[in-house]
Protein backbone atom coordinates (compact mmCIF):
# COMPACT_ATOMS: atom_id res chain seq x y z
CA UNK A 1 0.00 0.00 0.00
CA UNK A 2 1.16 3.18 -0.99
CA UNK A 3 1.68 6.33 1.93
CA UNK A 4 1.70 9.46 -0.39
CA UNK A 5 2.81 12.60 1.29
CA UNK A 6 3.72 16.36 -0.16
CA UNK A 7 7.42 14.94 0.16
CA UNK A 8 7.23 11.61 0.87
CA UNK A 9 6.03 8.44 -0.68
CA UNK A 10 6.57 4.92 1.24
CA UNK A 11 5.43 1.53 0.38
CA UNK A 12 4.23 -0.23 3.61
CA UNK A 13 2.10 -3.12 4.88
CA UNK A 14 -0.91 -0.58 6.68
CA UNK A 15 -3.75 -1.67 9.01
CA UNK A 16 -6.89 0.55 8.48
CA UNK A 17 -9.62 0.88 11.93
CA UNK A 18 -12.21 3.88 12.43
CA UNK A 19 -10.62 4.34 15.92
CA UNK A 20 -7.15 4.57 17.10
CA UNK A 21 -5.39 1.26 18.29
CA UNK A 22 -4.34 0.20 21.65
CA UNK A 23 -0.53 -0.44 22.09
CA UNK A 24 0.56 -4.51 21.52
CA UNK A 25 1.29 -7.08 23.84
CA UNK A 26 5.30 -5.88 23.84
CA UNK A 27 4.69 -2.25 24.00
CA UNK A 28 2.58 -2.80 27.03
CA UNK A 29 5.46 -4.84 28.16
CA UNK A 30 8.09 -2.09 27.85
CA UNK A 31 6.21 0.23 29.54
CA UNK A 32 5.82 -1.78 32.77
CA UNK A 33 9.58 -3.37 32.64
CA UNK A 34 11.97 -0.77 31.49
CA UNK A 35 11.96 1.01 35.00
CA UNK A 36 12.37 -2.55 37.50
CA UNK A 37 15.08 -3.55 34.92
CA UNK A 38 16.95 -0.17 35.68
CA UNK A 39 16.74 -0.48 39.14
CA UNK A 40 17.65 -4.18 38.79
CA UNK A 41 21.05 -2.87 36.92
CA UNK A 42 21.50 -0.59 39.48
CA UNK A 43 21.37 -2.79 42.67
CA UNK A 44 23.82 -5.16 40.76
CA UNK A 45 26.44 -3.33 39.88
CA UNK A 46 27.26 -2.13 43.02
CA UNK A 47 27.25 -5.71 44.10
CA UNK A 48 29.37 -6.76 41.35
CA UNK A 49 31.79 -4.13 42.29
CA UNK A 50 31.93 -5.18 46.22
CA UNK A 51 32.85 -8.54 44.91
CA UNK A 52 35.69 -7.11 42.98
CA UNK A 53 37.17 -5.10 45.85
CA UNK A 54 36.59 -8.55 47.92
CA UNK A 55 38.60 -10.73 45.80
CA UNK A 56 41.15 -8.04 45.23
CA UNK A 57 41.93 -8.35 49.28
CA UNK A 58 41.94 -11.84 48.91
CA UNK A 59 44.23 -11.89 46.37
CA UNK A 60 46.51 -9.89 48.00
CA UNK A 61 46.33 -12.18 50.96
CA UNK A 62 46.36 -14.98 48.99
CA UNK A 63 45.71 -17.46 51.86
CA UNK A 64 42.52 -18.94 50.23
CA UNK A 65 42.89 -20.02 46.68
CA UNK A 66 39.06 -21.52 46.46
CA UNK A 67 38.01 -18.16 47.53
CA UNK A 68 39.45 -16.31 45.01
CA UNK A 69 38.25 -18.74 42.28
CA UNK A 70 35.04 -18.62 43.31
CA UNK A 71 34.62 -14.86 43.23
CA UNK A 72 36.07 -15.04 39.99
CA UNK A 73 32.83 -16.28 38.83
CA UNK A 74 30.34 -14.48 41.20
CA UNK A 75 32.00 -11.27 40.14
CA UNK A 76 31.51 -11.65 36.82
CA UNK A 77 27.79 -12.96 37.40
CA UNK A 78 26.29 -10.03 39.21
CA UNK A 79 28.37 -7.76 36.55
CA UNK A 80 26.45 -9.54 33.52
CA UNK A 81 23.25 -9.32 35.45
CA UNK A 82 23.97 -5.32 35.65
CA UNK A 83 24.41 -5.67 31.75
CA UNK A 84 21.47 -7.60 31.14
CA UNK A 85 19.26 -5.47 33.09
CA UNK A 86 20.56 -2.34 31.43
CA UNK A 87 19.91 -3.29 27.86
CA UNK A 88 16.83 -4.78 28.85
CA UNK A 89 15.55 -1.49 30.29
CA UNK A 90 17.00 0.32 26.79
CA UNK A 91 15.02 -2.36 24.62
CA UNK A 92 11.59 -2.00 26.56
CA UNK A 93 12.02 1.64 26.89
CA UNK A 94 12.19 1.50 22.73
CA UNK A 95 9.28 -0.67 22.48
CA UNK A 96 7.45 1.99 25.25
CA UNK A 97 8.14 4.54 22.88
CA UNK A 98 7.28 2.41 19.99
CA UNK A 99 3.63 2.51 21.85
CA UNK A 100 3.14 5.96 22.51
CA UNK A 101 3.91 7.01 18.49
CA UNK A 102 1.20 3.90 17.84
CA UNK A 103 -1.15 4.58 20.23
CA UNK A 104 -0.86 9.05 20.00
CA UNK A 105 -0.51 8.82 15.77
CA UNK A 106 -3.76 6.80 16.00
CA UNK A 107 -5.43 9.04 18.26
CA UNK A 108 -4.56 12.00 16.10
CA UNK A 109 -6.16 10.77 13.17
CA UNK A 110 -8.92 9.80 15.32
CA UNK A 111 -9.52 13.19 16.39
CA UNK A 112 -9.37 14.71 12.59
CA UNK A 113 -12.14 12.41 11.36
CA UNK A 114 -10.33 10.17 9.32
CA UNK A 115 -9.38 6.68 8.99
CA UNK A 116 -6.91 5.28 11.50
CA UNK A 117 -4.02 3.90 9.29
CA UNK A 118 -1.27 1.89 11.67
CA UNK A 119 1.91 0.49 10.33
CA UNK A 120 2.16 -2.80 10.69
CA UNK A 121 5.16 -4.50 12.94
CA UNK A 122 7.62 -4.00 10.29
CA UNK A 123 10.48 -6.66 9.77
CA UNK A 124 13.42 -4.53 12.04
CA UNK A 125 10.96 -4.71 14.69
CA UNK A 126 10.53 -8.35 14.39
CA UNK A 127 14.42 -8.56 14.58
CA UNK A 128 14.83 -6.39 17.52
CA UNK A 129 12.73 -8.47 19.31
CA UNK A 130 13.67 -11.85 18.16
CA UNK A 131 17.67 -10.85 18.73
CA UNK A 132 16.85 -9.23 22.32
CA UNK A 133 15.15 -12.76 23.26
CA UNK A 134 18.02 -14.50 22.01
CA UNK A 135 20.98 -11.88 23.75
CA UNK A 136 18.79 -12.64 27.05
CA UNK A 137 19.55 -16.10 26.97
CA UNK A 138 23.41 -15.51 25.89
CA UNK A 139 23.83 -13.69 28.80
CA UNK A 140 21.82 -15.50 31.59
CA UNK A 141 22.33 -18.73 30.89
CA UNK A 142 26.33 -17.99 31.42
CA UNK A 143 25.56 -15.89 34.63
CA UNK A 144 23.36 -18.99 36.24
CA UNK A 145 26.59 -21.06 35.19
CA UNK A 146 28.87 -18.77 37.13
CA UNK A 147 26.87 -18.23 40.53
CA UNK A 148 26.42 -22.44 40.21
CA UNK A 149 30.06 -22.98 39.79
CA UNK A 150 30.85 -20.12 42.31
CA UNK A 151 28.97 -21.88 44.86
CA UNK A 152 30.30 -25.32 44.10
CA UNK A 153 34.00 -24.31 44.49
CA UNK A 154 33.00 -22.48 48.14
CA UNK A 155 31.04 -25.69 49.37
CA UNK A 156 34.52 -27.62 48.76
CA UNK A 157 33.80 -29.24 44.91
CA UNK A 158 37.50 -29.86 43.98
CA UNK A 159 36.53 -30.64 40.48
CA UNK A 160 34.94 -27.35 39.78
CA UNK A 161 38.06 -25.76 41.24
CA UNK A 162 40.45 -27.49 38.94
CA UNK A 163 38.21 -26.53 36.30
CA UNK A 164 37.29 -23.25 37.15
CA UNK A 165 39.36 -21.59 34.15
CA UNK A 166 38.51 -23.20 31.76
CA UNK A 167 34.52 -22.64 32.45
CA UNK A 168 35.60 -18.75 33.49
CA UNK A 169 37.04 -18.87 29.39
CA UNK A 170 33.94 -20.61 27.54
CA UNK A 171 31.09 -18.37 29.55
CA UNK A 172 32.81 -15.56 28.79
CA UNK A 173 33.00 -15.97 24.79
CA UNK A 174 29.57 -16.82 25.34
CA UNK A 175 28.94 -13.02 27.43
CA UNK A 176 30.66 -11.79 24.66
CA UNK A 177 28.22 -12.52 22.08
CA UNK A 178 25.28 -12.37 24.11
CA UNK A 179 26.56 -8.92 25.10
CA UNK A 180 26.94 -8.05 21.12
CA UNK A 181 23.60 -9.38 20.12
CA UNK A 182 22.03 -7.50 22.63
CA UNK A 183 23.31 -4.44 20.86
CA UNK A 184 23.02 -5.44 17.45
CA UNK A 185 18.93 -5.53 18.99
CA UNK A 186 18.57 -2.52 19.91
CA UNK A 187 20.58 -1.17 16.36
CA UNK A 188 17.23 -2.25 14.96
CA UNK A 189 15.22 -1.15 17.52
CA UNK A 190 16.45 2.19 17.04
CA UNK A 191 15.83 1.30 12.99
CA UNK A 192 12.01 1.01 13.72
CA UNK A 193 11.89 4.01 15.25
CA UNK A 194 13.09 5.92 12.73
CA UNK A 195 10.57 3.73 10.18
CA UNK A 196 7.41 4.91 12.48
CA UNK A 197 8.45 8.56 12.85
CA UNK A 198 9.16 8.37 8.46
CA UNK A 199 5.38 7.08 8.40
CA UNK A 200 4.22 9.50 11.31
CA UNK A 201 5.48 12.47 8.88
CA UNK A 202 4.05 11.10 5.72
CA UNK A 203 0.45 9.89 7.44
CA UNK A 204 0.62 13.82 8.55
CA UNK A 205 1.07 15.22 5.59
CA UNK A 206 -2.11 13.09 4.12
CA UNK A 207 -4.92 14.57 6.42
CA UNK A 208 -5.04 17.90 5.06
CA UNK A 209 -5.65 16.45 1.83
CA UNK A 210 -7.83 14.00 3.06
CA UNK A 211 -10.09 16.75 4.78
CA UNK A 212 -9.94 19.17 1.10
CA UNK A 213 -11.36 16.24 -0.72
CA UNK A 214 -14.23 15.32 2.37
CA UNK A 215 -15.29 19.18 2.43
CA UNK A 216 -16.10 19.26 -1.01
Amino acid sequence: MTVMGSTTELELELEVSPRAPRANLPQRAGKLLWAPMLAMALMAFPVALLLGFVRSAAVGEGTDPAAIAALGHLGPAFMFIGFASVFAAISFAIARILGVFRVGGGQVQEIAGRSVKTLKMPLTAKVFLGLMMVAMMAILLPVIAHIAIGLAILGGNADALADSETWFAWLEGVRRIGTATFLLAIAFGLATIIEVLRFGASRLLELPAEARLTAR
